[in-house]
Parts: structure tokens; sequence; C-alpha cells
């Protein structure tokens, strides 16, 4: 055996030493705990703080955004090629009668069942979800 093929495999037998030799670092002992993100479908609640958004210029449409924890959106949506699934989510008032509702909680907590959801679409959409149906639960 040569002396560079020997110096070789001594450098590589110095680096597997001290990969054995070094503890492993977990996720939770670097603070790294991932979260399980839990699913919106269908009926389930969504709880944050409604904002009132800016429409395109010339439009008179009222759009809404709530914020949330990460949830997982059912199928084929998934987490809206998101690490963590969506957070924040577009509230479509469809009638004038939802646009006034979510008019008055602007600022506020508030909870609403969640019937319809899908990830965002539309280039220079602000929200990462948009939700088509829903009904407002609470509001604190």
């Amino acid at each position: 055996m040569t002396k560079r093929r020997f110096g070789k495999r001594l450098a590589l037998g110095a680096i597997l030493a001290l990969m054995l030799a070094t503890p492993a670092v977990t996720a939770q002992e670097t603070g790294a705990v991932s979260k399980q993100v839990k699913l919106i479908s269908a009926g389930g609640i969504l709880s944050g703080e409604l904002n009132a958004l800016r429409g395109k210029a010339g439009e008179r449409v009222a759009t809404y955004q709530l914020t949330s924890e990460p949830r997982r959106l059912p199928p084929p949506n998934g987490l809206c090629n998101l690490e963590t699934g969506p957070e924040t989510f577009q509230i479509v008032a469809n009638n004038d009668v939802q646009a006034a509702q979510l008019k008055s909680l602007i600022g506020k907590e508030i909870s609403i069942r969640v019937d319809e959801v899908a990830c965002a679409q539309d280039a220079g959409q602000m929200s990462e979800a948009v939700v088509t149906k829903w009904s407002v639960v609470t509001h604190h």
C-alpha cells in the first residue's frame, strides 16, 4: 500500500471515528420540536384574528383574512406546497349579509365553521388558502 492510499484511509478512519464518538443531537434537544399540523376539513373550526384586505384598484369586493395556526387541508390540497400548511385564510363573503357580518368583526378574534376550503390558486393572493363556504360560530 502506498503512502498516499494509506493517508486517505487514515483520514477516512479518523472521520468515521469522530462521527461515532460525537453524540447525536435530536430535534428536541435543539428546541426544534416539530408540531403535528392539524387537519381542517368540512365542519372543522378555524379560529383567529379577522382582518380586512385591500382589493385591487377599482374593485369594490370586500375581502377578509383570518390568521390562525397552521392547518393541513383535506386532499387533494394537502399542505398547499408549504412545510406546515397554511396560516392565512381568505374568507370569501358570498353576499351582502355575510360581508356586513364580517365587517363588524374586523380586528376581533373569531371562530368560523369551515364548509369549503382550498389552496389559494391566483397569483398575487395575500392568503395561502381560501374559505368559500363558512359560518361564524363565535366571536370574542
